[in-house]
């Protein structure tokens, strides 16, 4: 079912799934996705085939991207988003049919970090999943580009916004040329029908990229205890690295699982068989140990 709801007085538009003849009140789980996406893309199909393993879920979009509300249109606010994590568990605990002491935090791509770092400080969330996870911060990103070079560009982008300029957009994703997703691989799940969505577009603001590069969400591997934890990962991934998820694995403290899959590109863990169900098999059966 539809619902909506608010985070900071900015309006939300979320999936609530209640499993079919599930006895409540029921575990429940809230859900957050790829950079870009909206929630009839990845976290909409992983919120449904969760939800067919006994779980309430809730998949929502976030400030200023699909259906829910906030400016800029489709730029990245990662404070925003731990806000709109805090608001839909609150909306869960809500809800007759969840059990209000059995909510977990599940984030697939760049909302694996987001999972982390907030199930990490929200005392609410009894566990964490990251599928395919990308876990930003700011010294990986420093490794792997003129850093300063980087921040320098953003930083005019945002002075010429600041004294009245327009919002700068740049595509989210091209096989070639200038894009925040550039390549084949993104192309091939969000250039085609495979990410169809009424509320997607190809843009993004350019000062989403200052956001990705200097948030730190890898740090929620050091707080999360003694939260059971779950990582799911490709063995090969060109986007959110398998050292990155490695990492945050050894900076965890027990309860925690590493199950690698046998991908070969981050986007297969999108909703490419079978990779899908392995990756719901591995979650499902961590979440009846631990939640």
């Amino acid at each position: 079912m539809r619902i909506e709801f608010e985070a900071d007085g900015v309006g939300l538009a979320g999936d609530l799934r209640v499993p079919a003849g599930g006895r409540g009140p029921l575990p429940a789980l809230v859900l957050t996705g790829p950079f870009t996406g909206v929630r009839d893309q990845v976290t909409g199909l992983y919120a449904e085939r969760l939800a067919r393993e006994g779980y309430v879920t809730l998949a929502f979009d976030h400030r200023n991207w699909g259906e829910s509300a906030g400016t800029p249109r489709r730029h990245e606010d990662p404070q925003g988003k731990l806000h709109d994590l805090r608001a839909a568990v609150s909306v869960l605990r809500s809800r007759p049919e969840v059990d209000g002491e059995r909510i977990g935090a599940v984030g697939i791509c760049l909302g694996g970090g987001y999972a982390l770092r907030f199930a990490a400080f929200d005392p609410r969330v009894k566990v964490f999943a990251g599928i395919a996870g990308a876990y930003n911060n700011p010294y990986t990103m420093r490794a792997g580009m003129d850093y300063q070079a980087a921040l320098a560009g953003l930083g005019e982008v945002l002075e010429r916004q600041d004294l009245g300029g327009p919002v700068e957009y740049l595509p989210a994703v091209a096989e070639e040329g200038e894009a925040a997703m550039p390549g084949d691989e993104p192309y091939a799940y969000y250039g085609t029908e495979r990410a169809a969505s009424a509320s997607w577009a190809n843009e993004v603001t350019r000062a989403s990229i200052r956001e990705l590069i200097t948030v730190d969400n890898m740090m929620g591997a050091d707080f999360l205890s003694p939260k059971p934890a779950l990582i799911v990962h490709g063995v090969v991934d060109r986007f959110c690295s398998p050292e990155g998820a490695e990492e945050v694995f050894r900076r965890l403290d027990e309860p925690k699982r590493l199950v690698w899959l046998d991908a070969q590109r981050h986007i297969d863990l999108y909703d490419a068989e079978p990779y899908v169900s392995q990756a719901v098999e591995a979650t499902a059966a961590f979440l009846r140990e631990h939640l």
